[in-house]
């Protein structure tokens, strides 16, 4: 058995299937990096689902809180950023529920039995529609 220890990020790019009722077990490399049972997942920037631990997340809120609510950017980036935002529970094996707002706008919705891919983007993980992985990494990797 070899064991898989906590490194502190997420990487690596892994492929898992969404089931009914939106489910989607996450890999183990990935949930050996959450120190508890639950994760923050909101809209990522390129019509994918982020994923932060509580502590990175609550890390990362920092800048935008600091941006005073009376200043338009300030009222912005918390609309952007906690609008979206859902704490959600992954079960005792590793599966999460995926909110239907989440999986409606990253077109995941339809993808019941079909590949979605994880991919670990160091302090985050984010959660594609296969095809719309594929066609943002060859412009990546190009």
């Amino acid at each position: 058995m070899v064991k898989v220890t906590k490194l502190g990020l997420f990487l690596g790019e892994y492929r898992h299937n969404l089931t009914d009722k939106n489910r989607l077990a996450l890999p183990k490399r990935v949930r050996i990096e959450i120190d508890d049972f639950e994760v923050i997942l909101a809209q990522g920037d390129d019509q994918c689902v982020v994923g932060y631990t509580k502590q990175k997340w609550e890390e990362m809120a920092k800048h935008p809180l600091s941006i005073p609510a009376y200043e338009e950017q300030g009222r912005m980036l918390r609309r952007r950023l906690f609008s979206t935002a859902v704490v959600v529970e992954m079960d005792i094996q590793g599966r999460l529920v995926l909110p239907e707002k989440l999986v409606v706008w990253a077109r995941l919705a339809g993808q019941v039995g079909e590949e979605l891919v994880i991919v670990g983007a160091g302090d985050h993980f984010e959660i594609w529609q296969s095809q719309a992985w594929q066609t943002y990494s060859q412009k990546l990797y190009s």
